[in-house]
């Protein structure tokens, strides 16, 4: 039986680290981790796969057509060195390590993975992440974005219902229920990012506050418990587009839509489907190549 991994990674100029991120994940069917440099003149972008899974001429034809796509789209995508590296269980393990950081996200929120400690301020809640080999651990400038909104737009006085779509490793339900949205619904198409979300959030003593469960987009009405004061769907751009009315269809009267995952260059493309369902653009954010916004749906 194999105990250890492959290590697909890219080195590339740090402006097209997530793009090539994102083409990995594609082609790979698993989540990316992306790691700068201390000297920040190039950065990492990597998947992690299981020992006995192939690697196939077709999946690096992808990878190549991937970052000639990435350079005509006006991104320095530098050397674009491609390597594939086996590595032990506990290697797999302290790269995964290497990646993440305790990020303070606001006064009233930071993120940390479970092998690090941090001193928190009065008031701050803390979400203790375990990413394994899910989405989410906060470094993403797409989360990030969607943790400082969920942090801005809680009202303490007031119930609020969040439903968090590709929910990844949990860290944003789990943010949530920490700061006291209820309910609070997580989906992933993924049964394994699910199960990995489920025990994160019995980490962080909210788990009975929550409840994740895994499915298709396209079912998302059967799945999700009514509608939602609060939709954050971080996804990859022809989701957003495609299926757009599903998404504003679990939004209450002047609900608001949290829409990240998208390059700048595709946000506008992105904002015209959603005006014209009658949704407004309330507030965006532009961050090195990344665009993310929230709509508001009115009643």
């Amino acid at each position: 039986m194999s105990t250890g991994f492959r290590q697909v990674c890219v080195t590339v100029a740090p402006e097209a680290d997530e793009a090539v991120g994102l083409l990995l994940e594609r082609v790979f069917k698993s989540p990316y981790t992306v790691f700068t440099h201390p000297e920040n003149i190039t950065a990492t972008a990597s998947v992690f796969l299981p020992e006995s899974q192939r690697i196939t001429q077709q999946d690096r034809g992808l990878i190549e057509e991937g970052l000639k796509y990435i350079s005509k789209c006006g991104l320095n995508v530098g050397s674009c060195k491609v390597e594939i590296k086996r590595l032990k269980r506990e290697d797999w393990a302290n790269s995964w390590k290497r990646h993440f950081k305790p990020i303070e996200i606001s006064d009233r929120l930071l993120v940390r993975p479970s092998w690090e400690s941090a001193s928190l301020k009065p008031g701050q809640k803390s979400v203790v992440i375990n990413p394994g080999l899910s989405f989410g651990t906060g470094q993403h400038e797409t989360t990030k974005y969607c943790l400082r909104k969920i942090v801005s737009m809680r009202q303490s006085r007031s119930e609020q219902s969040l439903l968090d779509i590709g929910s990844g490793s949990g860290i944003l339900s789990i943010a949530a229920a920490k700061l006291g949205y209820n309910p609070v619904f997580g989906l992933d198409h993924d049964l394994e990012a699910v199960r990995i979300a489920k025990v994160n959030a019995k980490r962080n003593r909210v788990d009975k506050k929550l409840m994740f469960r895994s499915g298709e987009l396209a079912n998302l009405s059967m799945i999700s418990q009514g509608k939602y004061d609060i939709v954050c769907a971080n996804l990859l751009f022809d989701l957003l587009k495609d299926y757009a009315l599903i998404l504003i269809s679990q939004l209450k009267p002047n609900g608001v839509l949290i829409l990240a995952g998208v390059l700048q260059s595709q946000f506008m493309e992105l904002q015209k489907v959603y005006e014209k369902e009658g949704l407004k653009l309330t507030d965006t954010g532009r961050r090195a190549e990344w665009q993310s916004g929230c709509f508001i749906f009115g009643s």
